[in-house]
């Protein structure tokens, strides 16, 4: 009504908000661990070599930073492969189009709600030599060293990119090569293999699975 001022930003606006970022940021990384665990079982030959890279770059006192990254690229390029390859969000979030326009061909009008499909970049067959398949070797050169091909967009990207994409990063990268440098993981005794299908939701998630930690 006249005279009384509209908040926009209120106490239950506020509550909403942290609780988005805690869930956003918490199970979205947990998941893609998840995934590396698994696909470190399904391809223990990778795991052995990111075990390998780590023991030969890191004395087996030094605390992990993310900067080690640099130091270990291949280790660095099998995170980056976890999260293209599992693809937990393969649908961004909707965004509203302001203006009526053009993509490509396509005319989008105003108040449109576009959904960004990410899954068709991390799949693309003419970004990728092998999209279909679990391949560390889509981030590194001939000599070894990390890229990061344009294609590469698990955060989406533009102005609405995920805004806790350096924290996730810095997280994987502290988690996993601390998991990798201090374990070993293994199927349990009497399991031969692992389902790596994904379950559909709003995030991919892999199906249940027991694995063992064993201390190197």
């Amino acid at each position: 009504t006249k005279g009384q001022s509209k908040q926009d930003y209120d106490e239950d606006n506020m509550i909403q908000s942290i609780f988005d970022l805690f869930l956003g940021g918490t199970e979205t990384s947990s998941t893609t661990l998840n995934w590396a665990l698994l696909y470190m079982v399904a391809y223990p030959d990778v795991q052995a070599k990111v075990q390998k890279e780590i023991d030969a770059v890191l004395t087996p006192c030094q605390t992990i930073c993310y900067e080690d990254r640099k130091n270990l690229p291949y280790t660095n390029a099998v995170i980056h492969e976890v999260q293209r390859f599992s693809n937990i969000i393969s649908t961004g979030m909707p965004r509203k189009c302001i203006k009526d326009t053009m993509i490509r061909q396509f005319p989008v009008k105003k108040g449109t709600v576009v959904f960004p499909n990410m899954a068709s970049c991390l799949y693309d067959p003419k970004e990728w030599d092998t999209p279909r398949q679990f391949n560390p070797n889509h981030f590194l050169d001939e000599d070894g060293n990390f890229i990061c091909p344009d294609a590469f967009v698990p955060f989406s990207l533009g102005q609405r990119v995920c805004l806790g994409e350096h924290l996730a990063r810095t997280e994987l990268f502290v988690f996993f090569s601390n998991f990798l440098r201090a374990f070993t993981f293994q199927l349990p005794d009497g399991v031969k293999g692992v389902n790596i299908e994904p379950i559909w939701g709003a995030t991919l998630q892999p199906h249940h699975f027991e694995i063992c930690a064993v201390a190197r």
